[in-house]
């Protein structure tokens, strides 16, 4: 589903050159779930934002669901995007003015589905998905009047509005307390096995790393360990 080969991105910082991903060799494979670990400055937000092609490597290529992402235009990688991921991420990146439910159905409505699928439709996906993360109650209340779990959560939905082929988590807990934060990656394992969806998650959480099948760490920009985790992985198999 995602190879990486020979990744590296190099910013330049004060005249000099910072290496900040060295020469990464990575292999997701489809409907897995990694989580991504390591320091902060260790190139974990750089490694992801490159496999979903937000940013370009300096060398090295991106190959996800067999599409060389270094071969697309922008707009290319934007239509990629729009076709096959999504994100969450630490904060939350609701719009204020829509309600939970509107929120979930903004991507459904970018995608031009209304074209294919009317808009009754496309409210009864929303809130279903509202209801599989817990919410229904909440769908006409806006993000201010939310908690920060729920909000998150509301994400989440929207994240899968689309039905991604690939899901990937910036430290999507980073803003919420322990409890809810392990609720909202429980959501998101459930999710990858019920959808069948790819998920890479970057996390500092080692207990939160523990839920996927695989957790690969980086140290000053290279992989340093890659490890099946054995609750993960019996889960998978349990599938």
């Amino acid at each position: 589903m995602i190879r990486a080969e020979g990744l590296s991105k190099v910013y330049m910082s004060g005249g000099q050159p910072l290496r900040v991903l060295d020469r990464v060799d990575l292999h997701v494979e489809a409907e897995s779930f990694v989580a991504v670990v390591g320091p902060s400055g260790s190139g974990k937000t750089t490694l992801l934002g490159l496999l979903a092609g937000l940013d370009e490597p300096t060398e090295g290529t991106v190959t996800v669901a067999g599409e060389n992402l270094q071969t697309l235009t922008e707009d290319g990688r934007a239509r990629f995007r729009a076709e096959n991921v999504g994100f969450v991420f630490q904060t939350f990146h609701l719009l204020p003015t829509l309600t939970a439910l509107e929120n979930v159905m903004v991507p459904m409505e970018l995608r031009d589905r209304a074209s294919q699928e009317n808009g009754r439709t496309i409210r009864e996906k929303a809130r279903a998905l509202l209801e599989r993360v817990g919410l229904e109650d909440r769908a006409a209340h806006y993000p201010a009047q939310l908690s920060g779990g729920e909000q998150q959560r509301v994400a989440l939905a929207r994240a899968f509005a689309n039905e991604p082929r690939i899901l990937f988590a910036d430290e999507p807990t980073g803003n919420l307390d322990r409890k809810t934060g392990h609720r909202v990656v429980e959501l998101m394992e459930e999710l990858n096995q019920e959808l069948k969806t790819t998920l890479v998650l970057v996390t500092h959480d080692l207990d939160l790393a523990a839920h996927a099948h695989r957790t690969i760490s980086l140290e000053d920009g290279r992989i340093v360990s890659d490890e099946t985790n054995r609750g993960g992985s019996e889960r998978e198999a349990a599938k």
